[in-house]
């Protein structure tokens, strides 16, 4: 005899959950300081999405990148200045090895500042970002600053794991010079 499944009970979320779900800006540079791999999304020339991973670190309030002076970043961000930012937020600990725990995102727009090759010192910058790039390369690697613009979005940061799985709650925005998150009941995250 086959049983049925139950069917998953909703419920609203309460206003008590949502200010569990509350971030701070300085909450999510700090989990921005600690992560150094992004997607960042921009437009080639001819106006097609593109997307390339990159490792960054930050420095104050903004992150930076070495790439190739002939890679697609290099020519392609510093034609559009505007790009969307993905940074993946690992959660779970050990529980993620066996798991199946995705990893949380904070998502934000940045204008990006291209830096031609040998036109920023690294090593002035950050003694971290110097050491992402080989010494023989750091006079020809191109500098790309992110300077975040408007609020950053998130999903599953600052939540318990078991909320991971509730839109409403795992989702967020945070604006990124105010002090406190404000909930999007929504739960997008970019």
């Amino acid at each position: 005899m086959a049983v049925a499944a139950r069917p998953r009970e909703t419920r609203k979320v309460t206003a008590a959950e949502l200010r569990r779900s509350h971030f701070t800006s300085d909450q999510v540079w700090h989990e921005l300081d600690r992560a150094s791999f992004a997607v960042i999304g921009y437009a080639t020339p001819a106006g097609e999405p593109r997307s390339s991973g990159v490792v960054y670190k930050t420095v104050g309030k903004r992150l930076y990148m070495a790439v190739a002076p002939g890679s697609w970043k290099a020519r392609h961000i510093a034609g559009g200045g505007q790009v969307s930012v993905t940074v993946p937020v690992r959660r779970g600990g050990i529980l993620s090895l066996v798991l199946p725990i995705p990893p949380a995102t904070i998502s934000f727009h940045a204008t990006a500042i291209v830096h031609p090759a040998g036109s920023v010192k690294v090593s002035s910058l950050s003694k971290e970002l110097e050491s992402l790039i080989p010494s023989d390369r750091r006079d020809a690697a191109v500098v790309i600053e992110l300077v975040p613009t408007g609020e950053f979005l998130t999903y599953g940061v600052g939540v318990p794991l078991m909320d991971m799985q509730k839109p409403g709650l795992a989702g967020g925005v945070v604006p990124m010079s105010g002090s406190n998150a404000s909930v999007n009941s929504g739960g997008e995250s970019g």
